[in-house]
């Protein structure tokens, strides 16, 4: 799995954050995402990932295979 952002299209929502705080931050200045880790290996943080984008209200992110 590889996650991607787009962090011109994040809005900074923080729902990410809620969903996989080990995966997604947020920039103290502005609270725009960034990544922790942008390939865990285990099924659940996959599952998280995949949740976080989906809530994503800006489609910031993109999770692959």
């Amino acid at each position: 799995m590889h996650i991607e952002i787009d962090q011109d299209r994040c809005c900074a929502s923080g729902q990410c954050v809620l969903t996989a705080d080990d995966i997604f931050d947020q920039r103290d200045e502005d609270g725009v995402v960034t990544l922790l880790d942008d390939a865990p290996d285990d099924a659940d943080a996959r599952a998280r990932a995949e949740e976080a984008a989906a809530l994503c209200p800006a489609g910031a992110i993109t999770v692959r295979a």
